[in-house]
């Protein structure tokens, strides 16, 4: 099995000093930006700088100081940023003490009453 998994395997590396963008799966992106579709909504973070290499999977990578994240990372996470060109940087969700995505309501835009037995909930 091995065999045919490697087929498709591309080989990456960085050095320290690398621009990178940055996936983070378990987040879903929904901290950052609350869109109707997951799929609209952009997949990378970053780009940011390659601190160090920490084994030969791992990364370390500099962050800005809101993120309250865990800076080392696997190389599939990651992903080269290509061209001179900066792009507009999409900050990592900024987490709350209990490591919880912080997120906040814009706005209230309606509420229902629900009846329950004979009492009304809203």
């Amino acid at each position: 099995m091995k065999v045919y998994a490697d087929k498709r395997r591309t080989e990456r590396e960085f050095n320290v000093g690398d621009w990178v963008f940055l996936k983070l799966q378990p987040y879903k992106q929904t901290s950052v930006v609350v869109r109707k579709s997951l799929k609209l909504a952009s997949k990378f973070y970053g780009p940011y700088q390659v601190m160090k290499k920490i084994g030969p999977v791992a990364y370390k990578l500099e962050l800005p100081p809101t993120a309250k994240i865990h800076p080392v990372f696997h190389i599939c996470q990651l992903k080269k940023k290509i061209g001179a060109k900066m792009t507009l940087a999409i900050d990592p969700p900024v987490c709350s003490p209990d490591e919880q995505p912080l997120v906040y309501p814009v706005a209230i835009l309606d509420m229902r009453m629900v009846k329950k037995g004979n009492k009304a909930a809203v």
